[in-house]
């Protein structure tokens, strides 16, 4: 049994949050109590313009730790704050970030706690000192954003390795519409918890499949399946925390674009499986992900209009054409074009049999079989991942941690 054991959490990680002056700070203690919720204790300094915004006594109720923010702070035994904050911290996260922050940063000013920790930033690692990774989630007005001093600041801070979070295009507190706007504290958690995923697919373009496919009878009635979507939006997320490229082709469902916001993903949604066979077609990559529950068959005596239901009339006769099989069709490409295909079978009976009879039969190298129909459109799932050295069954858990495990599994084939 393949275990997912903190799959999906921050457990006993410690983030030092900073937090600057800007009217976003006020999405803060949202942020403190999503990290804890996650497993990570959260140590925070404040410069002393975001005191205007939220108060240290707020932070430290929901963080339970007291708040840092002069230099002088004599509370550290050796008078140095500036040092000994982040000696164990995995990893300082700056929400919001200012644009004078980041300005101050990327030149390598220092004249508060904040910055100068920022500068003398360093943790243990087997006894040695190394610097501590620092991200940053900018939030400020999108004339100062779009600023080219600003953007000066940007490549600055790219080039040192700074990773940045954002920003978001919305509306801004000042009353204007566009990019600069904070992410909100549910998409900052996504993305410290994907900072911290092994990036083990770095580098690779992956294609997934997900949802059903919806074949059209007339123009209000149609064939599809249970399908959510919900597993193949999991395997997307966990491709883009492991550094993937992702082409997401999602059929008609109402689940939010895994991730958007870091400009790795490209989604396209469309409705049958003639459709999504097109987009999958044109769509070179190194993996490819059959997530998607397609139909089998689509309606061949489409109707223009609705089709009318009358007290004389029998019931209509359907005529039904097979759909072109997607996966079989891209593990047929030529040797030099095809991807490393994983697909996914769900049956309700002979699970286990019935998956390996299929991943022989399409000849791919790796098939995922869904213990279903009993898991359709709920959170969490059971499958066994299956290739020619036999059958790995995954414990029963979140949709998510089970994406983790399969894509850690498929890196050690792609690279072992």
């Amino acid at each position: 049994m393949l275990d997912t054991t903190n799959q999906f959490s921050l457990y006993q990680k410690k983030i030092l949050l900073g937090i600057t002056g800007g009217i976003a700070a006020y999405k803060t203690p949202e942020l403190v109590r999503a990290l804890i919720k996650e497993g990570a204790t959260v140590q925070v300094v404040m410069t002393q313009s975001a005191t205007q915004f939220v108060t240290p006594t707020t932070l430290q109720a929901v963080s339970g730790l007291p708040v840092y923010i002069s230099q002088w702070d004599n509370r550290i035994s050796n008078g140095m704050p500036h040092i000994e904050l982040s000696r164990d911290a995995d990893l300082i996260l700056i929400a919001p970030a200012s644009a004078d922050f980041m300005a101050k940063h990327s030149l390598g000013l220092a004249d508060d706690l904040l910055s100068t920790l920022c500068l003398a930033r360093g943790h243990e690692v087997d006894g040695a000192i190394k610097d501590c990774p620092l991200v940053m989630v900018p939030a400020m007005n999108r004339q100062m954003w779009e600023h080219a001093a600003t953007q000066r600041s940007v490549e600055r801070l790219v080039k040192d390795g700074v990773t940045l979070l954002g920003p978001a295009s919305g509306a801004q507190a000042c009353g204007e519409v566009g990019m600069g706007r904070m992410l909100e504290p549910f998409e900052i958690l996504d993305g410290v918890i994907a900072f911290f995923q092994p990036k083990l697919l770095k580098g690779l373009r992956v294609l997934i499949t997900a949802g059903p496919t919806y074949e059209p009878i007339d123009p209000v009635r149609g064939v599809t399946n249970l399908s959510s979507g919900k597993m193949g939006f999991a395997i997307a997320k966990a491709a883009l925390e492991s550094g993937a490229e992702v082409h997401l082709v999602s059929g008609p469902v109402s689940l939010p674009t895994p991730l958007e916001f870091t400009g790795k993903v490209n989604r396209t949604n469309v409705q049958t499986a003639k459709e999504m066979m097109h987009v999958v077609a044109n769509s070179p990559c190194d993996v490819f992900f059959s997530v998607a529950a397609v139909a089998d068959w689509t309606i061949k005596n489409r109707q223009a209009q609705k089709i009318k239901k009358t007290s004389e009339q029998s019931s209509p006769i359907l005529e039904f054409e097979l759909n072109p099989d997607i996966l079989a069709t891209i593990a047929q490409s030529s040797i030099n074009q095809r991807p490393f295909c994983v697909g996914f079978a769900a049956e309700s009976e002979n699970i286990e049999a019935y998956a390996q009879q299929k991943r022989i039969k399409k000849n791919i190298p790796m098939l995922i079989a869904n213990h279903g129909p009993s898991t359709f459109g709920q959170d969490s799932n059971q499958v066994s991942i299956i290739d020619e050295l036999g059958i790995f069954p995954v414990e029963e858990t979140n949709k998510l941690a089970i994406a983790r495990v399969i894509v850690a599994e498929l890196a050690k084939r792609l690279r072992p």
